[in-house]
């Protein structure tokens, strides 16, 4: 049994900020008992505004938010999941990266976000991810972590299944998936697609997200959850910025995965045939 704290936070357009909560995070989930520390996806900074964040993003060697969380892992002794941070990446664009650090401040894994979220959304509001990042290439399971092996996603990556079902296979036994929803999409979406892709691959799913008004004017969801291998919530937290903690036990992997064993029944999809 292992227990996890999320760091529901409220990222704004100040990365020294954004850094202290964060830190402050990690101080209170280790005084709180937790052995690792989930944080959101863009903790680091959360400005739809590209002229303005632009001089606040720096490469992963100069950015301070990375430097102080691994800093307050290694003084505090908490594994971290740092959720993911916008960083200067190859050829002009950006990356949204994730990152994996251990109770010695070390970074153990990091993972670019795969899909990209290009929408215009009935409120008015449209997003153009792939704009501005790039996307990554390849999936990033990280053994020996206090909850085992993480496998690691973000946020628009919940809707492909089959990116869960890899990573399971690969031997996830926890996949996290921080998040900075909407509102329209959270309410609707949320929770099911989570539960969904926890009981597909049998696994645990941690996300801790963003929520609330931002300093940029976007509204998130909330509603950090953590979801068992049955797909039962664990944990749930509203629509404001804190702190909640969750018991992970990995050995209901194996007891579900034996009651429905799905994904040993994985077979390759034959050539689709289109009768009209």
């Amino acid at each position: 049994m292992t227990r996890v704290a999320l760091f529901q936070a409220q990222s704004g357009i100040d990365p020294r900020r954004n850094a202290d909560a964060l830190v402050e995070a990690v101080r209170a989930a280790k005084a709180s008992g937790a052995e690792m520390l989930f944080t959101p996806e863009m903790s680091g900074l959360l400005d739809r505004d590209r002229e303005r964040s632009a001089a606040n993003v720096r490469s992963e060697e100069e950015d301070s938010v990375l430097a102080a969380v691994r800093e307050a892992a290694r003084v505090d002794g908490l594994w971290v999941h740092l959720g993911s941070l916008a960083l200067k990446g190859d050829g002009g664009r950006l990356v949204n990266r994730g990152f994996v650090i251990d109770s010695a401040g070390s970074v153990r894994a990091r993972y670019d976000k795969l899909h990209l979220f290009d929408v215009d959304l009935p409120t008015g509001e449209s997003w153009r991810e792939s704009a501005t990042y790039r996307a990554g290439e390849r999936l990033v399971v990280v053994d020996g972590t206090p909850v085992g092996k993480l496998g690691l996603a973000i946020c628009y990556d919940i809707r492909f299944p089959a990116l869960f079902a890899a990573l399971a296979e690969a031997g996830a036994e926890v996949i996290a998936v921080p998040a900075a929803f909407t509102v329209p999409t959270g309410q609707a979406h949320w929770q099911v697609l989570l539960r969904a892709r926890a009981i597909e691959a049998g696994l645990f799913v941690i996300a801790a997200a963003q929520a609330g008004r931002h300093e940029d004017g976007r509204e998130t969801y909330g509603h950090s959850l953590v979801v068992g291998p049955w797909g039962e919530v664990l944990g749930e937290m509203g629509g404001e910025p804190g702190l909640a903690f969750a018991d992970v036990d990995q050995t209901r992997i194996a007891e579900v995965r034996s009651r429905v064993p799905a994904l040993s029944h994985r077979r390759p999809m034959p050539p689709v045939e289109v009768v009209r």
